[in-house]
């Protein structure tokens, strides 16, 4: 329990009894006052309270359920043995309660012959009462409301107060414009993530003050009104988060097709009080919702001239304000990087390709799989760089004529060059230069008959809708349902209706009707046969994902990419640092990239000293095949530095001569290449271009916001976290205080935090103390004191670096301690499942495009660095290697050491030496934090400073949402420009 008016948090308030009968006696005095006992206990003998020197006999607790929360007592009421029964006056606790039928508590005194007195209040008719309970506290009424002192602790007695009232405090959020009623519906096709979106929305709207409705069944559900509209509370969404598919219904709906269904519909909203709509669906969803909103003043007006509504009525709802969010696992909406759902309907065609794939290696098989996609082939694209796909067929890029001999063609090249299946993608929107459909059946026939392949044919279907959604979209849904409440209390009656998306990495809000419009010139510039304006409509991401995909995919020997011989290079790749999910992803497609252009890839094995050892050979197309789904790391890795080493190291590359350097890894990784770099002076062997790729669970890299394998293990958390809450609510009195990694960082803690929907986190950037302990325990106890007997399972995560002092044990020991017997707690570590099992699908496709990306700058630079330096400018020492043995690649400009980095959607190379001052090398991790907007929704959305029964918040949400206009999109997709906002 809080009270936040003085400062002050307490859980509960402590009465001691020295005696079983004054134990007793006090008990049925607060009972008969209308606390009810919530636990009761004698122990076989005593128990020592923790803290303390009591030695206890019996317990109860007892609680006055208030309508608002924070008015709410708990009492606990302790026997303690061979304690003195003296006590002064002075130390008497005063406990004022408000009590609105005076004439009922004089009642209750008199039959428990209580004696009492009464006084006049001057600000009331009514008189107060003084009485005192069997322990002697002193026990005053009154007919309104007063916030009183309370001790923070059990054994904290407090001092007699001479003014007792202070003001109470108010925790409900200044809304401009007034409360908002805000309804939430979902439609069209559903989409893992929709109830995540639900979820933040209904929570965020009570944080905001405001009043959420959930609208059942979609549109029809509108339509029909009645019970399909109702106000939701706080645990109508619990649990929310693990679901796929959308838990309040979608419906197709003929009615809202026509005019007065549409007018139905506005007259339900008006009769429930709702000023805003929320609408989470696909394009067709979105474009219905605006539709409402502009005919919105014609239906009032009508509504009003029919009678339906009344003139007050009329005015009050004169407006309609429209939200949207993006629920399509095709992620087809033009202006956005990812919709609510394509992660996870990626995620369950990986799982099912990668279940194919052994069968299919096992009988030497070729299989077609169709996936979902009817105007976007982003599905299709990122299924096929996931799974290593020999081929594929996607509506924004239709093969030429004469496709069936190209990919006859490739799938033997690759058959001929060891590789055991063949796998093709299909669209199911795919369709030839003239607009021929092209169908996994006919593909099937090709290949049966022109190959003589055992060909079969997977069509995927509604298995992409379904299961728990991934990770990453259950942060997207949230974060964006947060937002789409701030965008209605942000908005105006002139403010255009809004679909919440994310560009750049940054949530984006942006003018509704453009976006659908730009998404609509998809599907028209295919059915016009403009392929490259469809292409050009989708994100600059996409269309270079297909060209390395093209490149990449197949075994090549005669490829017109292949360089002049005095343009290939001999690239060495190296792991280093801690496995993470894509470290091989991102070597196999380097690997086949360099060799379909002719240059030989040398693998080091065991990271840098492996590299010392000379434990090095060249690798080829066959050796990385199966790689892509592969976890941890085939080359080996490990944490060690060059170091004193560095002499070795040169006499390896110079003897391999190698020209060109990968490491993938993490920290580690990153100073290793910064030492390279820093001895480039002493050892000419360092004078090539490297790139470091950052592969790490800890996403600690700095140079980019994302590194391979955070993603990975992100959904590892969030699986287990589910398996732990669905345990500890089956126990419905428990908290799990789940350990995860990151070391100095907190990122993995705080995303999947807010995507497992932990109670809250404990950071390394925030740290822990008693006084965030206190407040967590007293939000926990509420909660449980709250819930009894329909509790839920909840978990708390705690990244292993978080405290030298708290430790994940001591902090559920101390949960435990102070739980007042209402929960237990218990620890979970996750250890290093964090870094193990097969990548997921984000990951596999981030270290395709970093790796293709590498290889491409690696190229560059060393093109740019093929001269024969002047043997005078070159100072070296006596005892160093001489001037023939100088590569023929040679440079020492610092911008040839590089990190290639994720930021927002763009890939950047940022050279290592500029990257020093922007971190912080004690704590192992860059100097900003992008992350930091979603720590702060943790402890909202799991009601931390929230009065869940009545609205408000005690912290203010800080808005991270980019506001876009028509403008900017039209600059981004018309002109392909980039917007400063979004940097």
């Amino acid at each position: 329990m809080s009270n936040s008016g003085l400062g002050v948090d307490f859980s509960h308030l402590a009465l001691v009894a020295t005696s079983a009968h004054t134990f007793e006696a006090t008990v049925d005095f607060y009972v008969s006052l209308g606390l009810s006992v919530v636990r009761k206990v004698t122990h076989d003998r005593a128990q020592r309270d923790i803290g303390h020197e009591n030695n206890i006999v019996s317990e109860a607790w007892l609680h006055l359920f208030a309508t608002r929360s924070e008015n709410s007592v708990t009492l606990r009421i302790i026997y303690v043995e061979g304690k003195s029964a003296s006590k002064s006056k002075g130390n008497a606790i005063r406990i004022c309660l408000a009590a609105q039928d005076m004439k009922a508590v004089k009642a209750i005194l008199k039959d428990m012959d209580c004696a009492f007195t009464e006084h006049a209040d001057p600000k009331y008719p009514v008189a107060r009462i003084a009485t005192h309970d069997p322990l002697g506290n002193d026990v005053f009424f009154t007919p309104h409301a007063n916030t009183f002192s309370i001790p923070s602790s059990p054994e904290i007695k407090v001092e007699a107060r001479t003014e007792p009232e202070v003001p109470p405090f108010n925790l409900d959020t200044p809304v401009k414009g007034g409360r908002k009623n805000i309804g939430i519906l979902t439609s069209g096709g559903d989409a893992q993530g929709m109830n995540a979106c639900v979820r933040a929305v209904v929570r965020m709207s009570i944080a905001r003050n405001c009043r959420p409705f959930l609208v059942y069944e979609g549109y029809q559900g509108l339509v029909d009104g009645g019970d399909k509209i109702r106000e939701a509370g706080w645990s109508d969404v619990s649990g929310f988060l693990t679901l796929g598919g959308t838990m309040i219904g979608t419906a197709r709906c003929a009615a809202f097709r026509e005019i007065e269904g549409r007018r139905t519909g506005v007259l339900n909203l008006i009769k429930h009080g709702i000023d805003a709509l929320v609408v989470i669906g696909g394009d067709g969803s979105l474009t219905g919702a605006d539709r409402l909103r502009a005919e919105w003043p014609d239906h009032v007006r009508a509504l009003e001239r029919e009678g339906r509504i009344g003139r007050e009525e009329a005015r009050k709802y004169s407006s309609l304000m429209i939200v949207g969010m993006v629920g399509s696992i095709d992620n087809d909406l033009a202006s956005t990087d990812m919709t609510i759902g394509a992660c996870s309907a990626l995620e369950r065609i990986c799982e099912s390709v990668d279940a194919i794939l052994s069968t299919a290696t096992s009988h030497q098989r070729a299989f077609v799989v169709e996936v979902m996609g009817r105007h976007c082939g982003w599905l299709a694209l990122n299924a096929a760089i996931s799974t290593g796909a020999d081929y594929l067929f996607i509506p924004e890029a239709p093969p030429k004529n004469g496709w069936e001999d190209a990919m006859c063609a490739t799938l033997k090249a690759s058959r001929d060059a060891g590789k055991r299946t063949s796998l093709v993608i299909v669209a199911e929107g795919a369709v030839d230069r003239q607009l021929r459909p092209i169908r996994a059946n006919e593909v099937r026939d090709i290949l049966a008959t022109r190959l003589g392949y055992d060909t079969r044919v997977t069509i995927l279907g509604h298995v992409q809708r379904g299961g728990a959604p991934a990770h990453f979209d259950r942060f997207l849904g949230t974060m964006q349902g947060a937002e789409a409440v701030e965008a209605i209390l942000r908005a105006t009656p002139s403010t255009p209706s809004l679909v919440i998306g994310m560009l750049e990495n940054k949530i984006t809000t942006q003018p509704l009707k453009e976006a659908i419009e730009l998404t609509g010139q998809v599907a028209q510039a295919i059915e016009s046969l403009n392929f490259d304006r469809a292409m050009g409509l989708r994100s600059a991401s996409f269309a270079k994902q297909l060209t390395s995909y093209k490149e990449i995919a197949n075994f090549n020997p005669d490829s017109k990419m292949k360089l002049p011989n005095e343009q290939r290079l001999r690239i060495a790749i190296v792991h280093a640092g801690a496995p993470a999910g894509g470290m091989n992803t991102a070597t196999r497609s380097a690997v086949r990239l360099c060799i379909n252009r002719g240059h030989t890839v040398l693998g080091v094995h065991n990271g840098f000293p492996g590299l010392m050892r000379g434990e090095i050979s060249e690798l080829d197309w066959l050796t990385v095949d199966g790689w892509t789904i592969a976890g941890g790391s085939r080359l080996g890795t490990n944490r060690d530095q060059p170091g004193l080493q560095m002499g070795a190291v040169a006499y390896q590359m110079q003897k391999h001569n190698v020209q060109a350097l990968m490491v993938v890894g993490g920290f580690e990784a990153f100073t290793a290449v910064l030492e390279l770099g820093r001895n480039r002076t002493q050892y000419p062997a360092f004078c090539i271009p490297m790139v470091l790729v950052p592969a790490t669970v800890s996403n600690n890299v700095p140079g980019t916001e994302f590194s391979l394998g955070a993603d990975t293990a992100a959904n590892v958390i969030v699986r287990s976290t589910d398996m732990i809450k669905q345990s500890a609510s089956s126990n419905r009195r428990r908290v799990f205080v789940i350990e995860v990694q990151g070391g100095n960082c907190g990122f993995l803690a705080v995303t999947a935090g807010l995507s497992g929907g932990s109670t809250t986190v404990y950071t390394p950037e925030e740290g822990v103390d008693l006084t965030r302990l206190q407040r967590d325990i007293a939000h926990l106890r509420a909660r449980y004191i709250k819930e009894l007997g329909r509790s839920e399972g909840r978990v708390t995560l705690c990244n292993e670096n978080a405290s030298k002092i708290y430790s994940t044990e001591m902090i559920a020991s101390i949960y435990e301690a102070e739980s007042g017997g209402f929960y237990g707690a218990r620890t979970s570590v996750l250890g290093h499942l964090q870094q193990g099992g097969t990548p997921s699908p984000l990951d596999r496709c981030r270290a395709n495009t970093m790796a293709v990306d590498s290889v491409n700058w690696l190229q560059a630079r060393c093109w740019d660095a093929m001269h024969i330096p002047n043997e005078n400018n070159v100072r070296l020492p006596s005892d160093q290697l001489k001037r023939k043995y100088f590569p023929c690649v040679y440079t020492d400009a610092p911008q040839t050491a590089a990190v290639i980095g994720v930021v927002g959607s763009e890939v950047r190379f940022t050279p290592i030496s500029d990257l020093v001052v922007h971190t912080d090398f004690a704590r192992r991790v860059p100097r900003t934090i992008w992350w930091e907007a979603s720590r702060q929704l943790i402890d909202i959305l799991s009601g931390v400073g929230v009065d869940i029964e009545n609205g408000g918040c005690v912290s203010e949400y800080k808005s991270c949402a980019v506001d876009l206009t028509a403008d900017d999109l039209m600059r981004l997709y018309g002109q392909h420009g980039r917007l400063a906002k979004l940097s």
